[in-house]
């Protein structure tokens, strides 16, 4: 029975407590670890406790958040009884202004509106009274049988007083005008202020606490938002072909959390927070027959595989490149602050430096760390795709660079050439990066009219084509060119394909590819001819 009072005495004392003005403060962020799409904040706030129980409100966190999420860290002295999230909460003891200078500004403006608002009453009734007399003067002259003397004066009177009351009228519209330049004053330095002032959110956390001992309680609040993001950036300058690539590693940070990290410590990491983290189970897999069209198959880069090019392009070729020294990080402030962690799940940049990301959604550029890369460069080209060549860098043992996904800028010998994108998760152990089109290494391909044509034999059709490539090198130096092209295979009976000339190309027959590798010298001119011929029933029609 003594324990069930005492029980009941301390809810009632809880209830008491509770229902008393809740205790309001101010989180500031101090760090944020950015994910690429979402963040985890941590935050700080202190709040004066009374012994006992209290209701703290703690505003400016993110206004869309992971309340599963939430964790509170205090004293051993207090306990959490409770954690709400809101953006809604209303209360009379909150004041508005959130800031002191805001407050005298704001105040001003109301005193000299009200001022301004005295002014143009008076100058109001002021009219009126002009008005009254002008029509009292009016009445009088007409109605009264006042002789020349007494008009004088009535006269003198009126004349007298409307001098009188338009020199009042003057001198408050000059009070009116200097009070509306103070009106404006207090308006430019009323948004000079907002525009410094740190952006705060209408999110808040309602905590219900218990203290043993009155002070100054600080408070540790982290949980995840899912309105940042980042995605991995990089620039590539290469002066020459015979030059590292210098990479600059870069973040694009984005973040709408309702309140501005300003002097933050930032850390970029490739985890994806609130995933499914239940392990797979594999069921049975069951074969079911498929319908299967014999045709003629094509294989290599097609016009609509332009962006293929830089997978395999180096598959069949031998290492016959300029490889530069070893890889080094270079000297820079950037790379000194940024500590880069790896393990079995991702990979973290750590930056010493703080930063200021706004709440606005724009991008936000952030230097990660600077790489000297060793590569090997050649040339490419597919002429039966594309009449350009492209540069190509090849970059050795790349895992150790700790690259992710994302698009690069290139600037080659001091100009912007344009983007390319870096794919580090392939199976391959060498990085292949398009630097871009050179003019100056010219390729053409052109069908040979006289060698092309088409014949007809009773049931069959025979097709023949004949191509030929010509490559130029414009440039000082010699260049290496990796030149491929193709003919068609066939997967029907009904259809052959013979290959008739192939000009000292390296011939894969499995996938119709044909490949040189050629070293031009400084306005070197090389020619090469290739010519396949088709035969098939003349009833079917073929793409070729």
């Amino acid at each position: 029975m003594i324990k069930k009072q005492a029980t009941a005495l301390l809810l009632l004392m809880v209830t008491f407590a509770f229902a008393q003005k809740p205790i309001f403060t101010t989180a500031k962020v101090k760090a944020a670890t950015v994910y690429f799409n979402a963040a985890e904040l941590s935050q700080n706030a202190s709040a004066t406790l009374p012994a006992g129980a209290s209701e703290i409100v703690i505003k400016n966190v993110a206004v869309n958040l992971n309340e599963s999420s939430i964790q509170i860290g205090a004293p051993a002295s207090v306990t959490v009884l409770s954690v709400q999230f809101t953006n809604n909460y209303i209360s009379e003891y909150e004041s508005d202004a959130k800031s002191p200078a805001l407050k005298i500004v704001r105040d001003s403006i109301v005193l000299v509106q009200k001022e301004i608002q005295k002014v143009n009453n008076t100058i109001n009734s002021e009219n009126k009274t002009i008005q009254l007399l002008d029509k009292n003067q009016q009445i009088s002259g007409v109605n009264s049988g006042l002789n020349v003397v007494e008009l004088m004066k009535m006269v003198e009177y009126y004349k007298n007083k409307q001098i009188e009351i338009a020199n009042n009228i003057n001198t408050l519209s000059e009070k009116q005008l200097k009070l509306n330049e103070v009106l404006q004053k207090l308006n430019n330095k009323l948004e000079v202020n907002a525009n410094k002032e740190e952006k705060t959110s209408s999110g808040k956390l309602i905590l219900q606490v218990m203290n043993q001992t009155a002070g100054v309680i600080p408070f540790d609040i982290s949980y995840l938002t899912n309105n940042a993001s980042w995605t991995p950036f990089y620039d590539l300058r290469a002066e020459s072909v015979t030059s590292p690539i210098n990479m600059m590693y870069k973040a694009q940070v984005a973040q709408n959390t309702g309140i501005d990290w300003k002097k933050v410590k930032l850390t970029l990491s490739s985890g994806i927070p609130n995933q499914n983290n239940q392990a797979p189970i594999l069921s049975s897999w069951f074969l079911a027959n498929q319908a299967y069209n014999e045709e003629v198959v094509v294989t290599g880069y097609g016009t609509n595989k332009r962006n293929q090019l830089q997978g395999s392009v180096y598959k069949e070729t031998a290492d016959q490149s300029m490889l530069m020294d070893a890889p080094v990080v270079m000297e820079s402030s950037v790379s000194n602050y940024t500590t880069v962690a790896e393990n079995q799940l991702n990979i973290s940049f750590d930056i010493d430096i703080p930063y200021d990301i706004l709440s606005n959604g724009k991008v936000h550029s952030v230097s990660l760390k600077e790489i000297k890369l060793p590569a090997s460069y050649k040339f490419y080209s597919v002429p039966r795709v594309e009449n350009e060549a492209f540069l190509l860098a090849e970059i050795a043992d790349y895992s150790k660079y700790n690259l992710l996904r994302g698009e690069a800028n290139i600037i080659f010998e001091g100009m912007y050439v344009g983007k390319t994108f870096i794919e580090p998760n392939q199976t391959g152990d060498t990085l292949n990066l398009s630097m871009g089109r050179d003019k100056k290494v010219s390729v053409k391909r052109e069908k040979v009219a006289d060698k092309s044509g088409t014949k007809f034999l009773s049931t069959r059709k025979e097709q023949t084509f004949t191509f030929d490539i010509t490559v130029r090198n414009n440039k000082k130096e010699t260049v290496e060119l990796l030149l491929k092209d193709q003919y068609p295979l066939s997967t029907n009976k009904e259809i052959e394909v013979e290959l008739l000339q192939s000009d000292g190309a390296k011939v894969n027959t499995e996938t119709g590819i044909l490949t040189w590798q050629l070293q031009l010298k400084p306005n070197e001119n090389k020619k090469f001819r290739i010519s396949y011929r088709v035969k098939y029933p003349k009833d079917q029609i073929l793409n070729l």
